[in-house]
């Protein structure tokens, strides 16, 4: 039961961020003529140059890619990347033609394009799965050096194809709002995806390690570490509690240490990824 209501709810989410991709790729950067990234810009080609549907032709170009990489990312990603491809596709060829197409300012488009298919890809990323396409090598390097962030691998992947197409169509102010679209996708997935993972650090150096620890998970039911220190000029002996939490969370947290040890000295650090217990982990592949 419990894995039936897991799936459904990837496939909810697999449909909200597919409903996002689509919007910005046809709403936006079809209308606007833009070169696009990934297979999506490959299917804008064909469809400019032949009037192929995008959708159908994303299908096809996923066929020869998707068995290469079946190995590296295992069944379980695979099949769930291939309903997701099949639902977004749908999404491109009869959803998303039923919205308005905008014919404003190509930078507004260019800017919504970025930002809205950015947020798409991610929410379809965390939960681990794929669009297919270029998505497919994006993972599977990701798999490879998981020391990289997927928006870098996603910009440097297609820069490419957007050249591409601004050369066939010979549209320069279109490849340079392309090169900005793939940049806004990038920080938008990096953002999303590692902002999940993303908290403070507080090092709190006091006399009264127990009482402040106590406070800490009595107000925000966070655990912490107390760690032995000595003060560099007199060489008494202190406490410094390591604790680490969201951004809302540590507000509280140096409230009560001003309450109970004003004396405390606090330092807050940004953590960029923070995991294990409280915090989730982003992973790719067959890994649940």
């Amino acid at each position: 039961m419990y894995r039936i209501k897991q799936t459904l709810k990837e496939i909810l989410w697999e449909c909200i961020g597919s409903v996002l991709v689509a919007v910005s790729v046809i709403n936006f950067a079809a209308a606007a003529e833009f070169p696009m990234t990934g297979f999506s810009g490959l299917a804008l080609i064909f469809n400019r140059l032949f009037e192929v549907p995008i959708g159908f032709t994303i299908v096809v170009l996923n066929v020869p890619l998707a068995l290469l990489c079946y190995k590296l990312l295992g069944r379980g990603f695979f099949l769930r990347s291939i309903r997701c491809l099949l639902i977004s596709s749908a999404m491109m060829d009869y959803l998303a033609p039923l919205f308005p197409l905008y014919q404003g300012n190509r930078m507004i488009a260019c800017i919504c394009a970025g930002v809205i298919g950015g947020l798409g890809y991610a929410i379809i990323y965390m939960q681990n799965s794929s669009t297919g396409g270029t998505d497919f090598a994006i993972m599977a390097v990701k798999a490879l050096k998981p020391y990289i962030s997927l928006g870098k691998i996603a910009f440097l992947s297609d820069i490419g194809i957007i050249l591409i197409g601004g050369l066939i169509f010979k549209d320069m102010d279109g490849m340079v709002y392309g090169m900005i679209i793939n940049f806004l996708y990038a920080v938008v997935v990096d953002k999303v995806i590692y902002g999940v993972n993303s908290g403070k650090l507080a090092l709190i150096v006091t006399d009264h390690g127990k009482l402040l620890a106590d406070a800490i998970d009595e107000c925000c039911g966070r655990g912490s570490t107390i760690l032995r220190g000595e003060g560099g000029y007199r060489q008494d002996n202190k406490q410094v509690v390591m604790c680490a939490c969201d951004n809302k969370q540590m507000y509280f947290v140096q409230q009560r240490v001003r309450e109970l040890d004003p004396d405390a000295f606090t330092i807050v650090l940004e953590s960029n990824e923070v995991h294990g217990n409280g915090f989730s982990m982003f992973s790719i592949g067959d890994k649940k």
